[in-house]
């Protein structure tokens, strides 16, 4: 089992002048790959695999090799950057990591995600608490069950 440890405080860089300026800060260069990431983590909408960003985000920028996006998504990860959330089966996802925190419900059946406020998951959390005495976090793992369209199906 991997142990999620917690990352450094995260880096606010709420633009893309502004992450430069932080991994530069650093003492790191700015390769043409890094910045190509970056790029399309600040395109991106919503967390994405490094598969689509090495795909150019369908076209909306050039296209990367895999295995240089995963080793800088590592070190965008290291500097507080950037974080990774799995959502169920599959690849992680990657998204900027600011200073918003997001936590995500996951439909174990079609993939579907939603993106919560913290607060949404405090009745979740405390019960948690209560349970095992567990302080529970959901922005590494989501809570995974049926969405709505799914429960429907399976009713």
């Amino acid at each position: 089992m991997t142990v999620i440890r917690d990352a450094e405080q995260p880096l606010p860089a709420p633009t893309l002048h502004a992450a430069i300026a932080a991994v530069r800060a650093r003492g790191l260069r700015l390769s043409a790959a890094r910045r190509l990431v970056l790029e399309a983590l600040f395109a991106a909408d919503t967390p994405v695999t490094a598969e689509r960003v090495a795909g150019g985000l369908d076209g909306r920028l050039p296209p990367s090799d895999l295995a240089s996006v995963y080793r800088n998504l590592e070190t965008l990860e290291a500097l507080g950057l950037v974080r990774h959330v799995h959502m169920g089966h599959g690849p992680g996802r990657y998204a900027l990591a600011g200073a918003q925190v997001s936590e995500y419900v996951s439909c174990e059946r079609c993939g579907a995600y939603v993106t919560l406020d913290p607060g949404a998951l405090d009745g979740v959390r405390a019960a948690v608490g209560e349970a095992c005495g567990y302080t529970a976090r959901f922005t590494h793992f989501p809570v995974v069950g049926l969405c709505p369209a799914c429960s429907r199906e399976a009713g």
